[in-house]
């Protein structure tokens, strides 16, 4: 007769916790120590979508355009531009500060909907310091003060007197509410003691168009966009918003050369998502270095009066902190609180 077998001794507490132990040590190790690495290596494994806050034609969106075909190259991934204008860019913004924080979705963004139009709002639907990962300072380029041709002034001090003389009679486009281009003539109106209303538009271009057909009378917009239309005798320029003159337009003076306390410009920055891990915004920021450094971009910039910043995260962060709350004091002192 076959013996029964004898099950096999069950193991002591002592062995139970020694492999337990090392089990859970082991899983440890290989979900934590491996994981950047592994980000870093597989990133990006597809395009990457680049969400533009604007509509085409616009300054924000030739500088996002001009970066996004090297930046692809740089990175390895197509960046497949979508653009979402509306709500002072806004609409564009919330895309991206809800979306996975994969990196798979970024932005290059104007003032606007990251230090201007969510403190206009009275229940902001994102934080711009808290809702998204800051890459890069890209980009700046300088307004300028435009005019539709009929508007009787040649200078800054003859549109200032025009104005004066006709308190809520003249108007100026935006690209919408709480844009940067808004915002420099709601400045020059607080600067220059004036009136002139303003007219929003769902985008510069459509601004842009607006000023050419005479719907209305001035505006403030980049050089990249308004260099063309000046040049074809569309429209007049005035005054470079900056410090200092520009080399396209060497004959055009400065409003601070024309007699106002008054520097704004154009700014263009580079984000995602708030919880990016580091790795990947390590990777998303050296391919802005890279692109910032190679020579197509540099000479496309400089035709167009844009000037290739670049920053680090950290740098980037502080700028925004300083950034909105220049432009919250210009908010509360102009009563431009929003919906």
């Amino acid at each position: 007769m076959t013996s029964p077998k004898t099950a096999p001794a069950a193991p002591d507490a002592r062995t139970i916790a020694a492999v337990s132990a090392t089990v859970s040590a082991a899983v440890l190790l290989a979900l934590v120590l491996p994981l950047p690495d592994a980000l870093a290596q597989g990133f990006p494994s597809r395009p990457i979508r680049l969400l533009i806050p604007a509509s085409p034609g616009g300054p924000a969106d030739i500088v996002a355009r001009i970066v996004a075909q090297n930046y692809g190259e740089a990175i390895g991934q197509p960046l497949v531009a979508d653009n979402r204008a509306g709500a002072g860019g806004g609409i564009g913004a919330e895309i991206v500060a809800r979306s996975q924080p994969d990196g798979y979705t970024v932005m290059i963004s104007h003032s606007g909907p990251l230090a201007i139009e969510p403190l206009r709002q009275s229940k902001p639907s994102y934080d711009p310091l808290r809702d998204f990962t800051a890459l890069s300072l890209v980009a700046e380029q300088a307004y300028v003060l435009i005019v539709h041709p009929s508007v009787q002034a040649k200078t800054v001090q003859e549109l200032v007197a025009l104005a004066r003389a006709r308190p809520g009679k003249m108007n100026f486009a935006s690209g919408g509410p709480g844009t940067g281009i808004h915002m420099a003539a709601e400045l020059f109106n607080l600067v220059a003691g004036l009136k002139v209303v303003h007219v929003p538009y769902k985008g510069a271009g459509p601004g842009m168009a607006a000023l050419i057909g005479g719907e209305v009378d001035l505006m403030f917009n980049g050089i990249s966009s308004a260099l063309p239309q000046v040049r074809a005798g569309k429209l007049r320029a005035l005054a470079m918003a900056g410090t200092k003159r520009s080399n396209l337009l060497p004959d055009l003076p400065t409003l601070q050369e024309a007699g106002f306390k008054y520097d704004t410009s154009g700014w263009y920055g580079f984000v995602g998502p708030a919880g990016l891990p580091k790795p990947i915004v390590a990777r998303l920021h050296e391919a802005v270095v890279k692109t910032l450094a190679t020579t197509e971009v540099r000479d496309r910039f400089s035709a167009q009066g844009i000037d290739g910043i670049g920053s680090t995260p950290a740098a980037f962060a502080t700028f925004l902190r300083e950034e909105m709350a220049k432009w919250r004091k210009v908010i509360t002192a102009s009563g431009l609180k929003g919906d």
